[in-house]
């Protein structure tokens, strides 16, 4: 059972808790497991232990939201973002071996400000002005920048959707594309954390454990979801990230 046998009861009940909340929300605006994760399990738990328990959610709860309309729907989110898959992968990869290194705090304080600016200039009304001839530059840089965050923290959601809202995705599109991003990533931080050492024998039964209510509470989530319309989405997609992009202050600031 892994580190799961040496931890106190009320302990696992805070951790179901956390992965149960984090799926809701994610089945709801397509985003934010990883990071409420991370942020609840690393209130009772060391840093490398939360980031691999939120592994296997993050796997599963991706690939079925990417898949939610079906194999070809997400077969055409994956060439319409091309260029962010390429260079969010290649990054990844490359940054989860500075996971054991790199200082997170001030990494977390440089994604969440930048993140809560551009969320609020947002729901004030400004949108950025993302030109079409730009958007390989654009989706390069954006992919980039999340490959890094993700790799060192498993958490790229917020310059991901920072940037799918920018460019106006419709509620559909932006869930599928969500999903494709983030699975294909989850499945790339599994195999680097594998081999950082994160991931190992005695961290995989907490992330198994912690599957099952992250679904429970995806599904929950999505009922919500589809009830949204699309300016209501993306303005609850908005407030939530500001609220996540300000713990990630927090942290940053507590760290």
């Amino acid at each position: 059972m892994g580190i799961v046998a040496d931890l106190p009861i009320w302990m696992l009940f805070l951790a179901v808790g956390v992965a149960l909340s984090a799926g809701f929300v994610k089945g709801a605006v397509g985003f934010g497991l990883p990071l409420i994760m991370i942020s609840g399990l690393a209130i009772t738990l060391p840093a490398e232990i939360a980031l691999a328990a939120l592994i296997l959610p993050t796997v599963v709860t991706n690939l079925w939201q990417s898949l939610r309309q079906g194999l070809r729907a997400a077969m055409e989110a994956v060439g319409k973002y091309k260029l962010f898959l390429t260079s969010f992968l290649v990054v990844i990869m490359l940054s989860a071996q500075l996971v054991r290194v790199l200082p997170q705090n001030v990494l977390f304080i440089a994604i969440g400000v930048p993140i809560v600016l551009l969320c609020l200039v947002q729901l004030r009304g400004w949108s950025p002005n993302l030109k079409p001839e730009n958007r390989p530059r654009d989706e390069s840089v954006v992919g980039a920048i999340a490959g890094f965050i993700g790799g060192i923290s498993g958490v790229w959601g917020p310059p991901t959707v920072a940037y799918l809202t920018a460019v106006n995705t419709p509620k559909a599109e932006q869930m599928r594309v969500q999903g494709v991003i983030y699975g294909v990533g989850a499945v790339a931080l599994v195999a680097a954390h594998l081999k950082s050492g994160v991931f190992n024998s005695q961290t995989a039964p907490l992330s198994a454990l912690l599957l099952f209510p992250a679904v429970i509470g995806m599904m929950i989530g999505g009922r919500f979801h589809d009830a949204m319309p699309q300016a209501t989405f993306k303005r609850v997609t908005l407030v939530i990230l500001t609220v996540l992009g300000l713990n990630l202050i927090r942290k940053g600031l507590m760290g």
